[in-house]
Protein backbone atom coordinates (compact mmCIF):
# COMPACT_ATOMS: atom_id res chain seq x y z
CA UNK A 1 0.00 0.00 0.00
CA UNK A 2 1.61 3.58 -1.02
CA UNK A 3 0.83 5.93 1.52
CA UNK A 4 1.54 10.29 1.60
CA UNK A 5 4.67 10.37 3.92
CA UNK A 6 4.46 13.20 6.17
CA UNK A 7 6.42 14.48 9.05
CA UNK A 8 5.16 16.09 12.01
CA UNK A 9 7.69 18.17 14.31
CA UNK A 10 8.06 20.78 17.05
CA UNK A 11 8.06 24.30 15.84
CA UNK A 12 11.79 24.91 17.37
CA UNK A 13 13.06 22.40 14.95
CA UNK A 14 14.62 23.79 11.65
CA UNK A 15 13.16 23.93 8.53
CA UNK A 16 16.06 22.50 6.59
CA UNK A 17 16.26 19.42 9.10
CA UNK A 18 12.59 18.55 8.67
CA UNK A 19 12.96 19.06 4.34
CA UNK A 20 15.81 17.27 4.55
CA UNK A 21 14.32 14.27 6.08
CA UNK A 22 11.15 14.57 3.18
CA UNK A 23 13.60 14.97 0.57
CA UNK A 24 14.77 10.88 2.19
CA UNK A 25 11.42 10.22 2.46
CA UNK A 26 10.55 10.81 -1.34
CA UNK A 27 13.21 8.67 -2.27
CA UNK A 28 11.90 5.46 -0.45
CA UNK A 29 13.72 6.13 3.31
CA UNK A 30 11.91 4.41 5.96
CA UNK A 31 10.40 6.24 8.51
CA UNK A 32 13.03 4.67 10.93
CA UNK A 33 15.54 6.05 9.07
CA UNK A 34 14.40 9.45 8.61
CA UNK A 35 13.47 9.91 12.23
CA UNK A 36 16.71 9.02 13.58
CA UNK A 37 18.16 11.40 10.95
CA UNK A 38 15.80 14.27 11.92
CA UNK A 39 16.87 13.84 15.46
CA UNK A 40 20.45 13.57 14.84
CA UNK A 41 20.49 16.93 13.28
CA UNK A 42 18.93 18.36 16.32
CA UNK A 43 21.17 16.54 18.89
CA UNK A 44 24.18 18.14 16.83
CA UNK A 45 22.55 21.96 16.75
CA UNK A 46 24.30 24.08 19.30
CA UNK A 47 21.64 26.38 18.97
CA UNK A 48 19.24 24.25 20.36
CA UNK A 49 19.81 24.72 24.45
CA UNK A 50 16.92 22.02 25.48
CA UNK A 51 18.78 18.88 23.02
CA UNK A 52 21.69 17.21 22.82
CA UNK A 53 25.16 18.69 22.17
CA UNK A 54 24.85 22.61 23.73
CA UNK A 55 21.79 21.14 26.12
CA UNK A 56 22.04 22.86 29.61
CA UNK A 57 23.57 20.83 32.27
CA UNK A 58 22.18 19.85 35.46
CA UNK A 59 22.83 21.66 38.50
CA UNK A 60 26.31 19.52 38.80
CA UNK A 61 27.20 21.10 35.47
CA UNK A 62 26.68 17.74 33.53
CA UNK A 63 24.78 17.52 30.70
CA UNK A 64 22.07 14.31 31.02
CA UNK A 65 20.75 13.14 27.79
CA UNK A 66 17.34 11.35 27.82
CA UNK A 67 15.95 9.65 24.47
CA UNK A 68 13.42 7.05 23.03
CA UNK A 69 12.38 5.63 19.39
CA UNK A 70 9.06 3.82 18.95
CA UNK A 71 8.44 1.57 15.71
CA UNK A 72 4.58 1.58 15.09
CA UNK A 73 4.69 -1.30 12.92
CA UNK A 74 5.56 -3.49 15.69
CA UNK A 75 5.39 -1.81 18.77
CA UNK A 76 9.03 -2.27 19.62
CA UNK A 77 10.73 0.56 21.26
CA UNK A 78 14.06 1.51 22.78
CA UNK A 79 15.20 4.20 24.87
CA UNK A 80 17.92 5.98 27.67
CA UNK A 81 18.25 8.10 30.19
CA UNK A 82 20.93 9.93 32.18
CA UNK A 83 23.23 9.25 29.27
CA UNK A 84 26.54 11.37 29.49
CA UNK A 85 29.49 11.87 26.75
CA UNK A 86 28.14 10.29 23.67
CA UNK A 87 26.87 12.44 20.76
CA UNK A 88 23.59 10.81 19.52
CA UNK A 89 21.29 9.47 22.56
CA UNK A 90 18.30 8.69 19.77
CA UNK A 91 20.86 6.34 18.07
CA UNK A 92 21.82 4.79 21.35
CA UNK A 93 18.33 4.65 22.06
CA UNK A 94 17.33 2.82 18.62
CA UNK A 95 19.72 0.11 18.76
CA UNK A 96 18.58 -0.71 21.98
CA UNK A 97 15.04 -1.32 20.46
CA UNK A 98 16.99 -3.47 17.80
CA UNK A 99 19.63 -5.47 19.74
CA UNK A 100 18.28 -6.21 23.05
CA UNK A 101 15.05 -7.46 24.76
CA UNK A 102 15.10 -4.54 26.99
CA UNK A 103 13.44 -0.83 26.14
CA UNK A 104 14.84 1.45 28.60
CA UNK A 105 18.80 1.84 29.70
CA UNK A 106 20.13 4.24 32.16
CA UNK A 107 23.06 5.96 33.40
CA UNK A 108 25.52 3.83 33.14
CA UNK A 109 24.32 0.78 31.81
CA UNK A 110 23.48 3.32 29.04
CA UNK A 111 26.80 4.41 28.67
CA UNK A 112 28.05 0.84 29.10
CA UNK A 113 25.77 -0.27 26.00
CA UNK A 114 26.70 3.23 23.95
CA UNK A 115 30.56 2.43 24.15
CA UNK A 116 29.81 -1.32 22.95
CA UNK A 117 27.84 -0.90 19.99
CA UNK A 118 30.59 2.05 19.19
CA UNK A 119 28.58 5.12 20.00
CA UNK A 120 30.57 8.31 19.14
CA UNK A 121 32.00 10.04 22.15
CA UNK A 122 31.64 13.50 22.54
CA UNK A 123 31.95 16.57 25.45
CA UNK A 124 28.23 17.69 25.30
CA UNK A 125 28.73 20.19 27.71
CA UNK A 126 29.49 23.84 24.68
CA UNK A 127 31.06 26.59 26.06
CA UNK A 128 27.86 29.06 25.89
CA UNK A 129 26.06 26.15 28.32
CA UNK A 130 29.09 26.26 30.53
CA UNK A 131 29.05 29.67 30.90
CA UNK A 132 25.45 29.60 31.66
CA UNK A 133 25.59 27.07 34.11
CA UNK A 134 28.14 28.79 35.73
CA UNK A 135 26.27 32.25 36.31
CA UNK A 136 23.48 30.79 37.07
CA UNK A 137 25.27 28.69 40.08
CA UNK A 138 27.24 32.10 40.95
CA UNK A 139 23.56 33.36 41.69
CA UNK A 140 22.00 31.16 43.80
CA UNK A 141 25.25 29.46 45.86
CA UNK A 142 25.35 32.90 47.69
CA UNK A 143 28.95 32.36 48.44
CA UNK A 144 27.63 29.08 51.09
CA UNK A 145 28.17 25.62 50.48
CA UNK A 146 24.84 23.79 49.85
CA UNK A 147 24.03 20.76 48.88
CA UNK A 148 22.60 19.38 45.53
CA UNK A 149 18.83 19.51 46.46
CA UNK A 150 18.98 22.91 47.95
CA UNK A 151 20.94 24.78 44.91
CA UNK A 152 18.73 22.99 42.85
CA UNK A 153 15.55 24.22 44.28
CA UNK A 154 17.07 27.66 44.20
CA UNK A 155 17.56 27.52 40.29
CA UNK A 156 14.64 25.85 39.46
CA UNK A 157 12.96 29.05 40.16
CA UNK A 158 14.20 30.17 36.67
CA UNK A 159 12.83 27.61 34.60
CA UNK A 160 15.08 26.79 31.15
CA UNK A 161 14.72 24.02 29.07
CA UNK A 162 11.24 22.13 28.39
CA UNK A 163 11.24 22.30 24.78
CA UNK A 164 12.60 18.53 23.77
CA UNK A 165 12.75 17.42 20.11
CA UNK A 166 9.55 15.37 18.92
CA UNK A 167 9.16 14.04 15.40
CA UNK A 168 6.94 11.61 14.16
CA UNK A 169 7.29 10.29 10.86
CA UNK A 170 5.27 8.04 7.94
CA UNK A 171 6.77 6.63 4.85
CA UNK A 172 5.78 5.89 1.98
CA UNK A 173 4.85 2.08 3.33
CA UNK A 174 2.47 4.01 6.13
CA UNK A 175 4.93 2.61 8.60
CA UNK A 176 4.84 5.39 11.37
CA UNK A 177 7.64 5.92 13.73
CA UNK A 178 8.47 8.42 16.16
CA UNK A 179 11.62 10.49 18.28
CA UNK A 180 12.28 12.05 21.27
CA UNK A 181 15.36 13.79 22.14
CA UNK A 182 16.26 16.03 25.34
CA UNK A 183 18.81 17.30 27.80
CA UNK A 184 16.16 17.75 30.31
CA UNK A 185 15.24 20.78 32.55
CA UNK A 186 18.15 23.13 32.91
CA UNK A 187 19.81 22.68 36.61
CA UNK A 188 17.81 19.78 37.32
CA UNK A 189 18.29 17.57 40.18
CA UNK A 190 20.97 14.75 39.05
CA UNK A 191 19.79 11.68 37.80
CA UNK A 192 16.07 13.38 36.76
CA UNK A 193 14.47 11.96 34.21
CA UNK A 194 10.96 13.63 32.63
CA UNK A 195 8.94 12.06 29.82
CA UNK A 196 10.73 11.96 26.99
CA UNK A 197 12.04 8.37 27.42
CA UNK A 198 8.93 6.68 28.97
CA UNK A 199 7.57 4.76 26.51
CA UNK A 200 3.76 5.76 26.85
CA UNK A 201 4.56 9.07 28.79
CA UNK A 202 6.46 11.26 26.31
CA UNK A 203 6.93 9.21 23.14
CA UNK A 204 4.02 6.40 22.08
CA UNK A 205 3.51 5.17 17.95
CA UNK A 206 1.13 2.02 16.71
CA UNK A 207 0.25 2.24 13.07
CA UNK A 208 -3.23 0.63 13.72
CA UNK A 209 -3.98 3.69 15.01
CA UNK A 210 -1.86 6.78 15.66
CA UNK A 211 1.24 8.28 17.58
CA UNK A 212 1.90 11.13 19.74
CA UNK A 213 4.72 12.95 21.57
CA UNK A 214 5.03 15.04 24.20
CA UNK A 215 7.49 18.44 25.34
CA UNK A 216 7.44 20.51 28.26
CA UNK A 217 6.77 19.77 31.66
CA UNK A 218 7.56 15.95 31.70
CA UNK A 219 6.41 15.39 35.14
CA UNK A 220 2.36 15.98 34.10
CA UNK A 221 3.30 13.91 31.16
CA UNK A 222 4.44 10.94 33.17
CA UNK A 223 1.32 10.77 35.68
CA UNK A 224 -1.45 10.87 32.89
CA UNK A 225 0.21 8.67 30.23
CA UNK A 226 -0.31 11.09 27.95
CA UNK A 227 1.02 9.85 24.78
CA UNK A 228 -0.08 6.43 25.02
CA UNK A 229 -3.53 8.04 26.18
CA UNK A 230 -4.21 10.09 23.19
CA UNK A 231 -3.47 6.88 21.12
CA UNK A 232 -5.53 4.88 23.02
CA UNK A 233 -8.44 7.37 22.65
CA UNK A 234 -8.29 7.05 18.86
CA UNK A 235 -7.86 3.67 19.57
CA UNK A 236 -11.06 3.40 21.19
CA UNK A 237 -12.99 5.98 18.48
CA UNK A 238 -12.44 9.30 19.20
CA UNK A 239 -11.21 11.90 16.76
CA UNK A 240 -7.35 13.39 16.95
CA UNK A 241 -9.17 16.49 17.35
CA UNK A 242 -11.07 15.09 20.45
CA UNK A 243 -8.41 13.23 21.87
CA UNK A 244 -6.06 16.17 21.87
CA UNK A 245 -8.24 18.27 23.70
CA UNK A 246 -9.33 15.61 26.07
CA UNK A 247 -5.52 14.52 26.72
CA UNK A 248 -4.30 18.47 27.28
CA UNK A 249 -7.42 19.52 29.76
CA UNK A 250 -5.94 16.48 32.02
CA UNK A 251 -2.61 18.05 31.64
CA UNK A 252 -3.63 21.59 32.21
CA UNK A 253 -5.65 20.62 35.51
CA UNK A 254 -2.17 18.65 36.96
CA UNK A 255 -0.27 22.24 36.17
CA UNK A 256 -2.45 24.49 37.76
CA UNK A 257 -2.00 28.19 37.82
CA UNK A 258 1.41 29.54 38.12
CA UNK A 259 2.87 29.29 41.11
CA UNK A 260 5.90 31.52 42.00
CA UNK A 261 6.13 29.28 45.04
CA UNK A 262 6.66 26.02 43.61
CA UNK A 263 9.78 25.88 41.22
CA UNK A 264 8.03 23.05 39.71
CA UNK A 265 4.51 24.41 38.48
CA UNK A 266 5.93 28.04 37.75
CA UNK A 267 4.75 29.04 34.41
CA UNK A 268 4.66 25.96 33.11
CA UNK A 269 3.46 24.60 29.82
CA UNK A 270 2.87 20.97 27.82
CA UNK A 271 2.62 20.47 24.03
CA UNK A 272 1.27 17.22 23.07
CA UNK A 273 1.47 16.35 18.78
CA UNK A 274 -0.48 13.95 17.35
CA UNK A 275 -0.59 12.14 14.16
CA UNK A 276 -3.29 9.57 13.41
CA UNK A 277 -3.40 6.34 11.55
CA UNK A 278 -4.79 8.35 8.29
CA UNK A 279 -1.89 11.01 8.86
CA UNK A 280 -4.03 13.75 10.03
CA UNK A 281 -2.16 15.71 12.17
CA UNK A 282 -2.04 18.30 15.02
CA UNK A 283 -0.97 19.64 18.42
CA UNK A 284 -2.42 20.11 21.33
CA UNK A 285 -1.06 22.44 24.48
CA UNK A 286 -1.85 24.32 27.69
CA UNK A 287 -1.43 27.63 26.92
CA UNK A 288 -1.99 29.57 23.65
CA UNK A 289 0.96 30.42 21.39
CA UNK A 290 3.02 27.25 20.68
CA UNK A 291 3.38 26.09 16.99
CA UNK A 292 4.25 22.68 15.44
CA UNK A 293 5.67 22.20 11.77
CA UNK A 294 4.58 19.89 9.35
CA UNK A 295 5.69 18.62 6.25
CA UNK A 296 3.56 16.74 2.99
CA UNK A 297 5.33 15.00 0.00
CA UNK A 298 3.44 17.96 -1.96
CA UNK A 299 4.99 20.84 0.67
CA UNK A 300 7.78 22.49 -0.80
CA UNK A 301 9.24 22.83 3.19
CA UNK A 302 7.44 23.03 6.37
CA UNK A 303 4.43 24.41 7.33
CA UNK A 304 4.28 26.18 10.83
CA UNK A 305 0.75 25.97 12.81
CA UNK A 306 -0.10 26.67 15.82
CA UNK A 307 -1.34 24.21 18.18
CA UNK A 308 -4.81 24.57 19.65
CA UNK A 309 -5.27 25.19 23.23
CA UNK A 310 -8.88 24.26 24.75
CA UNK A 311 -8.69 25.83 27.84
Amino acid sequence: MVSAPIILANAEIRDEFIADGMRQLRRGASAGDVAELVACAVEDDPEEHTVGYGGWPNILGEVELDASFMDGATLRAGAVAALKGFRHPISVARQVMLRLPHVLLVGEGAARFATEIGAERRDMLSPEAQAAWRQRIAEVAQHEEKDAITLTMRALVERRGSDTMNVIVRDAAGNMCSAVSTSGIAWKYPGRVGDSPIIGAGNYCDNRYGAAACMGLGEVAIRIGAAAQAVMLMRLGWSLEAAGREVACQLYALLGESNATDPMRRADWVRILIMDAAGNVGAFATRPGLSYKVQTADDPRPITREAVCPV
